[in-house]
Order: C-alpha cells, then sequence, then structure tokens
C-alpha cells in the first residue's frame, strides 16, 4: 500500500510517499513544491494545485493524508492555509485518492511518542523511521510523518478488523443461555 502524507502551505507545501509492504515501511519519494515567491495567492494555490497533480500521477497513492488545520497565530494565516488544504484535498478528490486527516498532535505521538515535539524532532524520527541517508526538509518531514501515522492506524484498524472476524465464528458457536427462573 501507498500513503501519500501532504503538508500543505501556500509557500512551501511539503509531499512524502510511503510504502507499506508487510510490517514495514519504506521511503518512496518526498520533497517539497514552492510555487513563485512573489506570486499571487490564486497563481500559487494553482502551481500547488497542478504539481500535486503530478506527484500523485508519477506515484500512484493507494491512499493519501493531509494534516488538519490547526488554529493559527493569525485569521489570515489560517485562511490562507485552509485554502492551500483545499487545493491538496481537490487534487486528490480529481485523483479518486481517499483522504484521511490527523491533528499535527497525533501526527507527532505517532512519530516521536509526544505530540508537543519540535520539528527537528520530527525531522530526526522520520530519518530514523524510514532509514533515510539524509535528514528531509521540515515540510517533507512533516508529510512523510503524517504517511507514517497513517500506515500505523490502518494497520491497526486492519488488525482489529481481522480480530474481530476471529472473534464471530466463536459468537455463534456459543449456545443462546436464558437468565435462570
Amino acid at each position: 500500500m501507498r500513503i501519500l502524507g501532504i503538508d500543505p502551505g501556500s509557500s512551501v507545501t511539503g509531499y512524502g510517499v510511503v510504502a507499506r509492504i508487510g510490517g514495514g515501511l519504506e521511503h518512496v519519494a518526498s520533497g517539497t513544491l514552492r510555487p513563485p515567491r512573489k506570486a499571487s495567492l490564486p497563481v500559487r494555490l494553482h502551481f500547488v494545485y497542478r504539481a500535486l497533480e503530478e506527484v500523485i500521477r508519477h506515484h500512484r497513492p493507494d491512499a493519501a493524508v493531509v494534516e488538519q488545520v490547526f488554529v493559527a497565530n493569525s485569521a489570515r494565516a489560517a485562511l490562507v492555509l485552509g485554502q492551500a488544504r483545499g487545493v491538496a484535498l481537490a487534487a486528490l478528490a480529481a485523483a479518486d485518492v481517499g483522504v484521511s486527516e490527523y491533528a499535527a498532535t497525533r501526527i507527532k505521538q505517532a512519530v516521536t511518542g509526544s505530540g508537543r515535539a519540535p520539528k527537528s524532532q520530527v525531522q530526526h524520527m522520520v530519518r530514523r523511521l524510514l532509514a533515510l541517508d539524509t535528514t528531509p526538509a521540515s515540510d517533507a518531514a512533516d508529510a512523510l510523518a503524517a504517511a507514517i501515522c497513517h500506515a500505523h492506524a490502518s494497520r491497526v484498524a486492519a488488525l482489529g478488523t481481522e480480530q474481530r472476524r476471529a472473534r464471530r465464528p466463536l459468537r455463534r458457536a456459543l449456545p443462546r443461555v436464558s437468565p435462570a427462573r
């Protein structure tokens, strides 16, 4: 299963693709998308959309993860971040890729063990977990962390489903017991 993580932004959008193979994870690709700095917001958002289309087309993910919006320092920053997220969600929907969303604290928790970990710790743990030769840029590391989080969450969900299926025949085999009168 290939999972695409996206850390959206209007100035820098990080992406990371991991493959879940058996019980392990393998780094497929990661990087940052940087629209022209002085371009208008609509042009930057269009750049991100087209670049994500290319990433999706090239890597063919089975699932995708986009970090949920957090409350930013300013309303304007939150609005622009929300627009960048919308562009990422639209690109994924256009490619018919299923999307999951996780809070930043949950992503950090899955990778570092702490929901309040600094970016440097996320970068370090992503490098270790994926056995990378170099430390990825912070936006790419955040995107890879989101993909890792989803890989673990979907694996746990799949294990839970298998366990429920394994218990069903046992429940059916048990006789119904009526309460004593």
